[in-house]
Parts: structure tokens; sequence; C-alpha cells
């Protein structure tokens, strides 16, 4: 990973911060989104203490998603290339019936997980196509694989994010891009604690017991296209 340009979502805490944080020590450059400035900083503190890699901050709310194009035009004007993309950001929008679901969380959950990662994914692409070996990786959850009551919003936006990457995956096929989700199980972060308020925390598997993954995926040698790696 020397010297690879990778981006990664939802970078401040949690998943994020920890695959930051591995594909830094493994010397990449890391370019680290999210909307949270102190936990970026707190990242990118622990980067510079590690003394390998080095990492851009990127303050930036996915959900504007005009802004998404303007990400990948600075960074086709600094590195003229992007050889990873880790789309990690999301949010559960809470549990509750679809009958009881607003307009407002259906709209905010189906855009931060779904149109976020499209309009993303549609900006970077030229740049990814630009890398000797362009990789991506979308976050997934176990919830697209049955039918789990009060999850309606955010199991809706995994599977479409689901199809997304299928598709892309076989518009790509001929190229050097190869694209992947990964369905981390259960891990110590705030969205489960969101999810299972009553669980015990201290029990779950911590952020870094499941990057190795993400490193895989990343590998140039990589052939595996549109498929799903459950941890």
């Amino acid at each position: 990973m020397q010297d690879k340009i990778v981006l990664i979502t939802g970078a401040s805490r949690g998943i994020g911060a920890a695959v930051a944080k591995r594909f830094a020590s493994l010397g990449a450059h890391v370019v680290l989104v999210a909307r949270t400035v102190g936990g970026l900083e707190e990242v990118d503190d622990a980067i510079r203490a590690e003394g390998h890699g080095q990492a851009t901050l990127v303050p930036l709310d996915l959900r504007k998603l005009d802004a998404l194009d303007g990400l990948a035009v600075q960074l086709a004007e600094r590195f003229g290339k992007l050889d990873v993309l880790v789309g990690n950001a999301g949010i559960l929008g809470g549990l509750r019936p679809l009958a009881h679901t607003t307009n407002m969380i259906w709209d905010e959950v189906l855009l931060l997980n779904l149109t976020a990662n499209w309009r993303l994914l549609r900006a970077v692409d030229p740049l990814l196509k630009k890398s000797t070996a362009g990789r991506a990786m979308f976050v997934t959850s176990g919830v697209t694989q049955h039918v789990m009551p009060f999850f309606g919003a955010y199991a809706v936006s995994k599977a479409g994010l689901e199809m997304m990457v299928r598709t892309y995956a076989a518009e790509v096929a001929s190229t050097p891009v190869r694209i992947n989700l990964i369905d981390p199980g259960i891990v110590r972060t705030n969205m489960r604690a969101e999810a299972m308020p009553g669980e015990d925390p201290n029990t779950l598997p911590a952020p870094e017991a499941v990057t190795d993954i993400f490193v895989q995926l990343a590998d140039a040698i990589l052939t595996a296209n549109g498929e799903r790696f459950h941890i």
C-alpha cells in the first residue's frame, strides 16, 4: 500500500477510523472524509504518532451531493488518480415499523446509505480507472440476508447498495477496476449500540479486528469482483 491513495468515508470513528489507521500503517496516503472535525483530527494524530503514511482530512457531509463532485475534482488535481475507495459511512435511522417511518427518516437513510454512495462512485469512477489497479469496497450489513422487522429503511438502503455494487462490477469487468462488498458482522460501534442498546459492548470485537478484509480487497492481485465478503 506504499504511497497508494485511499479515500475512506465515515473515517472519524469506528470501522472507518480503524481502516484508516491500518492503511496508513502500510504506507498509504489516506483521504479521510467525515462530518466530525474533532474525530478526523484524532485519527490524524494517531496516524502521525505511528509515523507511517499520511492523511488528508476532508470535513464533509456526504448528504451534500454536489460536494462529492467537488471532492473528486480536488482528488484529480492533487493526485491524478484514486487507488482505493472505502465506502463506510452510514446511518441506522433508528428502529421502527415501516408504517411509523416518517418521510424525513426514510429520505435521510436512503440519501446517505445509497444515493450518496452512488454519487461518490460516479464522481471517482474516472480516478479509479486511472489507477493501475483501482479497488472499491462498500460496507453492507447482514440485514440484507434475511428479513428483520423494524430495520426497514436501513435494510432497503443496504439492499440497494448491494445491487449498485454488483451492477457497477459487471460494468467494469473488462477494466482493471474491482469492486466488492464487506459485511463486517457484529462489531463494537456506535451503530451497533443504537441497534442493540441492551448489549454489553465489551463482549463485541473491536473495529480493529475486522480490518484485514479491507486490506485484502485493496490488493492489486485481487480478482474478486461484485462479491460479498462476510467476516
